[in-house]
């Protein structure tokens, strides 16, 4: 990793605290609902970040979680820049993210093939071989030979 992409990642994690902080105790929204900060990610030349966010409940409210950080973006940016302490305090765009509803979707489609798997295995355990047995050829015996 470079010292570029280092620089980077660390005013990442910076911007990610500093606006969970910023949520938590300086923007009073109603329509702010329980919001988790996930990840921040900011382009190479640290001009633009993007914030992950996840929101607690209903898709009520992820709509009224969206439009407060929208509103409220104008002073999460100047407080970020304030507290970051460089040259070009870098623009800000919030991104739902989409990891729990994937989680979600994967844990239904695991709990799905297990049921699925489960019912399989009580057919099998019940279940008797179509043909013989042994359906296997065995090389032929010699009880024919004389002693």
């Amino acid at each position: 990793m470079s010292e570029h992409q280092i620089r980077g990642r660390k005013v990442a994690d910076r911007i990610r605290v500093i606006v969970a902080e910023l949520l938590e105790r300086r923007v009073k929204d109603p329509r702010l609902g329980f919001v988790t900060v996930t990840e921040v990610r900011v382009t190479g030349d640290l001009q633009h970040a993007s914030v992950f966010y996840t929101v607690l409940g209903s898709d009520e409210d992820r709509t009224g979680t969206a439009a407060a950080l929208e509103s409220a973006k104008g002073l999460i940016r100047s407080e970020v820049g304030r507290k970051l302490g460089i040259r070009l305090t870098p623009s800000i765009e919030f991104v739902l993210d989409a990891l729990p509803d994937t989680a979600q979707h994967l844990e239904e489609a695991l709990r799905a093939a297990a049921q699925s798997d489960a019912e399989v295995a009580a057919l099998a355990a019940s279940a008797t071989p179509a043909g013989d047995a042994d359906p296997y050829r065995k090389p032929a015996r010699d009880d024919d030979e004389t002693e």
